[in-house]
């Protein structure tokens, strides 16, 4: 029995599969590949994105340097003294075509704390305004969406969440702010996320939530994955600093 039987197996049972799409692999310098399993963004390829991880690590862990998922694809950093480009991809394309049980649920619910007040938050009530809302129309409104860990990155535990409602939208600051602090909650057209660390930037900053979101003391070192759900859970001041937040100031 083939290890690829083995693993498929030992999946959750279903009634019906979900077929996913065929792999294209695309060389990335000389110890990577790009793998592109959809062509556009969607809660189905963000499950496919998060199972090929998994089989990538179940059957290629010892190859393996580094995964870096997003929305449609795995970015495969790999050991030249291991495996190489073409060993690599023939081992990827004989999982093929890969089934994926339907409704079967890869991430998980993550529950952000945020603290929304002007004094960690110099946009909120600028936006909520912009958007003909109260401050508390507003919160809620952000506040009670789930949104999906659509990638990460542009800093190490720097997660892009969506999709905002419509209602609350707002492109980026025309002039990015030279320094925003660790923990910022920020809006940038359809996208939220949280800062992890202390940066240049331009989102809308509406928040700051308490909790660490890349920290290398800590396994994992980061609490969000590619195909995650996100939702902030509104908490107030004394709350914020109990779980480790700090009022800095704003160079605005």
């Amino acid at each position: 029995m083939s290890k690829e039987h083995t693993m498929a197996t030992t999946l959750p049972q279903s009634t019906e599969l979900l077929s996913l799409p065929h792999p294209q692999l695309v060389v990335q310098g000389e110890q990577a590949l790009m793998w592109y399993l959809a062509a556009s963004p969607s809660p189905q390829a963000l499950s496919a994105v998060q199972f090929a991880c998994t089989l990538l690590q179940q059957h290629c862990a010892d190859d393996l340097v580094e995964l870096v998922p997003a929305a449609t694809s795995v970015l495969i950093v790999f050991d030249l003294l291991k495996t190489d480009h073409v060993t690599l991809a023939e081992r990827i394309q004989q999982w093929w075509p890969l089934q994926l049980p339907s409704g079967q649920r890869l991430g998980q619910l993550v529950e952000l704390p945020c603290y929304y007040a002007a004094e960690v938050a110099p946009d909120l009530a600028r936006l909520a305004s912009l958007h003909q809302l109260s401050i508390a129309e507003f919160i809620q409104c952000h506040s009670s969406t789930r949104y999906q860990v659509n990638a990460i990155g542009f800093a190490p535990g720097f997660a892009y969440l969506g999709d905002v409602p419509t209602t609350i939208a707002t492109p980026r600051l025309a002039t990015p702010r030279a320094r925003v602090p660790k923990g910022s909650v920020g809006i940038a057209g359809v996208q939220t996320a949280v800062y992890p660390a202390t940066s240049p930037g331009g989102w809308n900053i509406i928040g700051n939530c308490p909790i660490p979101l890349f920290d290398l003391s800590k396994q994992p070192v980061m609490p969000l994955s590619v195909g995650d759900t996100v939702q902030f859970v509104v908490i107030d001041r004394a709350e914020f600093l109990r779980l480790g937040g700090e009022i800095t100031g704003w160079q605005l």
